[in-house]
């Protein structure tokens, strides 16, 4: 029992760690925004956007946060779709977009100018397959049925919005081929060359959604902090009263260790990376394996999680997000896990 303990815990922390990293990214975004607005430096702007993110959740609770996003949802989407037409329309259209000077050749194939991009696919795809919020809604059918929800709608809703940023983006790159970072990009790109209104009204849309997101990751923080750590490991007595004050004081703590992060990593990109690579090595291999195969069991996923999700970390941090012999830390955190996963379910008798 103790040792099972010490295993969940340890699962548990790898899952804070990539949550932080999420949390980062969501703090860059919004110090993006407010450099380029406000003129803010970069840290007083991630220091804003944690102040304004931490104080609404902590205050107004789970029922506020509902609130703003609904409103969220409403600006984002009617941002977004009046910035693209009006954005496109600024370079002549997608076709010119498509030849502009300011992008290398290759930029729109598969494989990118370097082969690069074939990458993206590895982290992106197993992440999105085995979002926990994915593989719930499958609950209760077949494992392979909620494999194949998992994919469907990885194809539907999320690659469906991913090109609205990116052509914005993209646009961005031609008419701004020399900004200090590629984070000031979007709200460089809403800020001068957008009608006023347009341009403010998708700033909001950004910045919110940037909000939403710190949000959520702060509510999953505090969540799991309060009921996963506490409750259930130090205090299981512990009545609501405490356990809300114990949440409460998670999301702080968590709006400052995510600042920390913040301040550390030098672009959006950077913070995702770590993101969906311990997202990827921690899940994809135990979920898939475990739905679709009969024979493993509880360690092997614990050992997989254990393995590969420490090691994923350390490479990147030690060869700054480039991996090894021309494997990127995902690709190498994957191996990692998958060997371990079989490792031990080979080992384990059958039951």
């Amino acid at each position: 029992m103790a040792l099972r303990r010490r295993r969940a815990r340890c699962v548990e922390h790898h899952h804070l760690v990539h949550l932080l990293s999420i949390l980062a990214g969501q703090l860059l975004g919004a110090s993006s925004i407010l450099e380029v607005v406000a003129g803010l430096p970069r840290w007083a702007g991630a220091l804003a956007a944690a102040v304004v993110v931490v104080v609404y959740f902590v205050a107004g609770g789970l029922l506020t946060s509902a609130w703003v996003n609904l409103v969220q949802l409403a600006v984002k989407l009617v941002g977004f779709l009046s910035a693209v037409p009006i954005a496109l329309a600024l370079v002549g259209g997608w076709s010119a977009l498509s030849q502009a000077r300011g992008l290398p050749d290759g930029y729109l194939s598969l494989a990118g100018a370097d082969g690069s991009p074939l990458w993206f696919i590895a982290l992106l795809a197993p992440a999105f397959i085995v979002s926990p919020g994915l593989v719930q809604k499958g609950a209760g059918r077949a494992a392979q049925s909620r494999f194949a929800s998992a994919l469907a709608r990885t194809r539907s809703g999320c690659i469906a919005f991913a090109i609205v940023p990116v052509t914005l983006g993209m646009v961005a790159r031609v008419l701004h081929p020399a900004l200090a970072s590629p984070d000031q990009a979007l709200p460089t790109l809403l800020a001068v060359d957008l009608p006023p209104l347009v341009g403010a009204l998708t700033l909001a849309a950004v910045f919110s959604a940037e909000v939403s997101a710190a949000d959520a990751v702060l509510f999953m923080l505090s969540t799991s902090m309060a009921q996963d750590l506490y409750r259930r490991f130090l205090a299981p007595e512990a009545d609501d009263a405490r356990i809300l004050r114990v949440a409460r004081g998670s999301a702080i703590a968590a709006g400052v260790a995510g600042l920390a992060m913040a301040l550390v990593l030098p672009t959006v990109v950077d913070a995702l990376k770590i993101f969906y690579s311990l997202l990827t090595v921690a899940l994809f291999v135990p979920v898939v394996a475990g739905l679709l195969w009969h024979r493993p069991g509880t360690t092997a996923a614990l050992v997989s999680v254990a393995a590969g999700t420490p090691l994923t970390l350390a490479i990147h941090v030690a060869t700054a997000g480039r991996g090894l012999y021309g494997w990127p830390p995902v690709a190498l955190g994957l191996v990692i896990s998958a060997a371990s996963f079989a490792t031990v379910s080979m080992l384990r008798r059958p039951a």
